[in-house]
């Protein structure tokens, strides 16, 4: 069992565990894609993290002084001040979300078609907006991460020899930057040491590249240096924090994870030449420079949350919850990227349903059964999700095929942790009926926001 949540219940929302026909029914309405569903059809909703948390009372009270101003909201500068103490870059424009910093920030790197940004691992909306700006992500993580079975304690971490050698074979002239994404989203929610991250910057400067940080998960990340990385242990996760930030340049952030926040996201640099490129675009596409898209009592509820994520009270109780339910799956021979990462855990599909190939989508196949099973909606993460090469049309080879299940911050309990390792240990029996699926309607871009499916008979 994790240890008791550091926090007392003030607030219920009630929740329905439908019965499974009209399960059966709403999964067929929506096209046998989870994210048509409506939030009233889910028991538990593990879709994303992504705004779906609780925010605290300091929250919600720091939510009252919003100054709503257009220009020169006392509330932006009180989010500048926070972002500077934690990152150390003096330089900082809100977003609406985390999409929203990286429309502003990447058109502004990738300054001619083919050039390449280079990462440990992109997830789906910043490999997108790479594309989008005419740019060709990179993936380069460690190859530990392919084993879901190894202990190894950094499976989100750069592969060092790999970026060096391709920015050798490319040249540094044709790589546009490095995106450090902490933690490893798409490897399984997997965090970067600090050793790895301070050599990945010391590759960025001898070469003259951009190294930014994709910090949606930054709190997670320095939590696992703590427990993890020997000589962090009697550090802070705010001075882990500090640490981090200072062997890069700069940071794009969705403040809907480690923010604690419903909305928001935020950009910031060490440079002010950078930043008033990066305010040029954000003024017509999110709104002036000390608001970029939010209230006033957004960016209030922000600052707080950037705090609180780092507290290691909270840490404790959130990475520990997220084991829990790994734990109970693992125990029970259910196959998972191992250890678990901060924010979710990834259920290795291609081991659960070995007899689906990635082109029926076997993660995507796992998350229709689990959601018929219990109502408990889960979300792709493999072959679905990383598409189609733009240039050719094919489908771009998946290192991993996953189911992940991303728990919302201080929302749902033990209880309903097990309600859901229970769930899935039902599917996992009757496992060799699950049938993959193929499209009736497939989108250009982000298709798996959107796509329709059909169960393969």
């Amino acid at each position: 069992m994790p240890r008791g949540e550091p926090f007392k219940i003030k607030m219920v929302e009630p929740i329905r565990l439908i019965p499974r026909e009209e399960r059966e029914a709403a999964i067929r309405r929506a096209g046998y894609n989870i994210f048509a569903l409506r939030s009233s059809e889910v028991y538990i909703d593990l879709l994303t993290d992504s705004g779906t948390g609780a925010m605290s009372q300091e929250q919600w009270a720091a939510m009252m002084r919003g100054d709503e101003a257009y220009a020169g909201a006392a509330s932006y500068f009180r989010l500048r001040e926070t972002v500077e103490a934690i990152t150390g870059y003096p330089y900082v424009l809100p977003t609406h979300q985390g999409r929203g910093a990286e429309r502003v920030v990447l058109p502004n790197l990738i300054t001619r078609p083919g050039m390449y940004v280079l990462s440990n691992m992109f997830f789906d909306t910043t490999r997108a907006h790479v594309q989008l700006a005419g740019g060709r992500p990179v993936d380069l993580v460690v190859p530990e991460a392919a084993d879901t079975e190894t202990e190894y304690p950094f499976k989100g971490n750069m592969d060092l020899n790999r970026l060096e050698a391709f920015i050798q074979e490319h040249g540094r002239e044709n790589i546009a930057c490095i995106v450090m994404t902490v933690t490893n989203n798409s490897a399984g929610g997997q965090p970067v040491s600090m050793a790895n991250i301070r050599a990945t910057g010391e590759i960025a400067r001898r070469y003259g590249i951009p190294l930014l940080f994709d910090a949606a998960r930054y709190a997670e990340n320095c939590w696992f240096i703590k427990q993890r990385e020997p000589g962090y242990a009697d550090k802070s996760p705010r001075e882990i924090a500090r640490e981090m930030f200072s062997y890069g340049d700069g940071m794009m952030m969705s403040a809907k994870k480690d923010g604690l926040v419903n909305i928001g996201g935020l950009v910031a640099f060490r440079d002010q030449e950078l930043y008033e490129k990066v305010g040029g675009l954000l003024v017509p596409y999110e709104g002036f420079l000390t608001y970029g898209g939010l209230a006033g009592r957004d960016m209030e509820a922000m600052a707080v949350g950037l705090m609180e994520a780092l507290d290691a009270d909270y840490l404790a109780h959130r990475v520990g919850q997220v084991e829990y339910l790994g734990r109970l799956l693992r125990d029970a021979g259910v196959p998972i990227q191992w250890p678990v990462g901060g924010h979710a855990v990834f259920v290795d599909a291609k081991k659960f349903l070995p007899h689906i190939p990635p082109e029926q989508f076997p993660g995507h196949a796992l998350t229709i059964e689990t959601y018929i099973e219990g109502g408990v909606r889960g979300v792709e993460v493999g072959s679905l999700m990383i598409g189609r090469d733009p240039e050719t049309g094919k489908q771009l080879p998946s290192p991993f095929e996953f189911m992940r299940l991303a728990i919302p911050r201080r929302v749902y309990t033990s209880r309903h942790m097990e309600d859901v390792a229970e769930t899935l240990i039902r599917v996992y029996q009757r496992r060799e009926k699950v049938r993959g699926v193929r499209f009736t309607y497939e989108p250009k871009v982000l298709r798996h926001f959107t796509a329709r499916f059909e169960f393969v008979d």
